[in-house]
């Protein structure tokens, strides 16, 4: 079973849950519908891809709950034999984007990694796969002008290969110093798949990475993994300041495990409140359905200049994503057969 829950990509538990491997969910309680709305009311126009995706997937846990077992236990479904080889250029290949002064896109077209310059080099969130790093990555800052040999840290937000995989690469490369979470870095150590980076700088919730003019810190939010990591962070446009909260992990890819859903919707209230105390008036993700930009980087290529930014959505906007996936986990655990409900 090595490398089975590593080698699934987050896109691809959600394609398992939505198509049918687990059995379509009965009538709903009245407590789980609660929370599906109020996630429903929270995303509004804003959210419509989590909301779609976050409380599918709690439906289908719901249903997993009540499904007699399968082999290999819950929420280990997938293949066995490691991952697949790397799929057709033309299906993940996106084009490298400045979107604010010290913040670039340089991800796939389904997933994301976050460049931020500073004064002294830059900083990595993600590093998507290994067959995709260097053409994306490495490609993608020479194409905007930048110099990769300049890529200093890679925080990768937690340790599943499309976001893990390229970081082994980054570290042999360019000498980049790679932080993740210890629950993290024993997720990799367990399956020890073939593009494992080596264990370097461990994560600890709340703490600060300072690179010349620039300040991260970094939460611990349990949930999608058990050290996944969010990010709070600042971004400049023009003369115009604002602040980045970044949800680390989305998807509930582990089946109806009632610990860690608890976790996932109290780590969810959580970083909502550290984002509003923070004035985080940008909500990123390192999947583009999430948080909209597979329409908000082509509206950032199409600004003029006054022109209000794609990406600033306002502390609102925000609070209500954070709602949306908590909402959503809170109805998963308020599903399972067996506890009491999340507060």
């Amino acid at each position: 079973m090595k490398n089975l829950l590593l080698g699934l990509t987050c896109a691809a538990s959600i394609g398992a849950l939505v198509h049918g491997q687990v059995p379509a969910p009965g009538p709903l309680s009245s407590e789980v519908e609660r929370h599906i709305e109020a996630a429903r009311v929270a995303a509004g126009t804003y959210h419509p891809g989590v909301f779609d995706a976050v409380c599918t997937t709690a439906r289908n846990v719901i249903a997993q709950a009540s499904a007699p077992p399968r082999a290999g236990g819950p929420g280990r479904g997938g293949r066995a034999g490691g991952p697949p080889g790397p799929p057709a250029r033309e299906t993940w290949y996106a084009e490298p984007v400045k979107v604010f002064d010290n913040l670039y896109f340089l991800g796939q077209t389904e997933f994301s990694v976050w460049a931020i310059t500073t004064s002294q080099g830059i900083i990595l969130l993600d590093a998507i796969f290994d067959y995709s790093v260097e053409e994306e990555v490495v490609g993608g800052l020479k194409k905007l002008g930048l110099d990769p040999a300049q890529i200093k840290y890679v925080m990768v937000s937690h340790g599943h290969l499309d976001h893990a995989g390229g970081a082994k690469f980054l570290q042999e490369r360019f000498g980049a110093r790679l932080l993740m979470s210890a629950a993290d870095y024993d997720l990799m150590d367990r399956d020890n798949p073939s593009w494992k980076p080596k264990r370097d700088l461990v994560v600890t919730d709340g703490q600060q990475l300072t690179l010349g003019d620039t300040t991260l810190t970094f939460y611990v939010t349990p949930g999608h993994t058990e050290g996944t990591i969010s990010t709070i962070f600042p971004v400049r446009d023009g003369d115009r300041r604002h602040v980045v909260a970044e949800w680390g992990g989305t998807l509930f890819n582990f089946g109806p495990i009632r610990p860690r859903l608890v976790a996932y919707a109290n780590s969810a209230a959580r970083f909502r409140d550290i984002a509003a105390k923070a004035g985080a008036d940008v909500i990123l993700s390192n999947h583009t359905v999430y948080d909209g930009s597979k329409t908000k980087l082509p509206a950032v290529r199409a600004r003029q200049p006054g022109q209000p930014h794609p990406y600033v959505v306002g502390a609102d906007v925000v609070q209500r994503y954070l709602t949306t996936v908590g909402e959503c986990a809170r109805a998963a655990v308020a599903g399972l057969p067996e506890g009491p409900p999340a507060n």
